[in-house]
């Protein structure tokens, strides 16, 4: 095949490479690759002494508190301890009173007090004898009794009173005979607070008995609970 016109004329040899020792090198360029040369130094040989020790950091924040375990084995039981120092008497909170009354009592035209006349136990003088009240002293819950004895064929109504509001009722129809009757009650109290029992006024024959032998009639109170305790 004939080479095309105005082609440069080359030989058939020219793609192969130069014989040796025949003058042609290449340049410094047409090397594929050039070594690299590092220094290595021993750092042991420099090393120096050891610094002092530096100051202590700022402590970081508290982490999140974790889960809580589970519970321990129950450990064995202690020795009984010493008894305790007594107490101040001072701090005791009390107060109870138990009356009684020897004579009969028939209803009038208005309501009538019961007074007592004999004194079981009354501890601060809290029950005023002469106006058959307890007055509160100590703020609390308190716990209040009566026991009367009917009269033979008259009604017995009887109130236990909170101030002037009746608090229980103790009552009996008229009857062929004679029974005994009782109430009971608890009640909340601040000092100042008087407690009374009540005859109720004349609207029917109405009555208490009670003689100078046996004791019938009673009245009793005594704290439970001081408040604040």
């Amino acid at each position: 095949m004939a080479p095309p016109p105005n082609a440069p004329c080359r030989k058939c040899c020219d793609h192969m490479s130069p014989a040796e020792g025949s003058g042609d090198h290449p340049t410094m360029g047409e090397f594929s690759h050039v070594p690299e040369i590092r220094t290595y130094i021993n750092m042991t040989i420099l090393k120096g002494d050891k610094g002092d020790r530096g100051d202590r950091g700022t402590p970081g924040k508290v982490g999140h508190e974790g889960p809580p375990g589970p519970q321990g084995v129950a450990g064995s039981r202690g020795s009984k301890g010493q008894m305790g120092p007594q107490g101040d008497p001072c701090k005791l909170q009390y107060s109870a009173f138990s009356v009684a009354r020897r004579k009969s009592l028939h209803s009038d035209d208005a309501y009538q007090a019961v007074i007592f006349d004999t004194v079981f136990v009354n501890l601060d003088n809290s029950f005023d004898m002469f106006q058959g009240k307890f007055l509160c002293r100590v703020a609390g819950v308190y716990f209040f009794n009566v026991n009367i004895h009917t009269w033979n064929f008259k009604e017995t109504y009887l109130h236990i009173m909170q101030n002037d509001m009746e608090r229980a009722i103790v009552y009996a129809q008229p009857s062929d005979r004679s029974i005994m009757q009782s109430q009971s009650v608890m009640l909340e109290l601040q000092p100042g607070d008087a407690v009374w029992t009540r005859l109720f006024k004349r609207d029917r024959e109405n009555a208490i008995y009670s003689d100078d032998v046996d004791v019938y009639i009673t009245f009793n109170g005594y704290l439970i609970k001081p408040s604040g305790d």
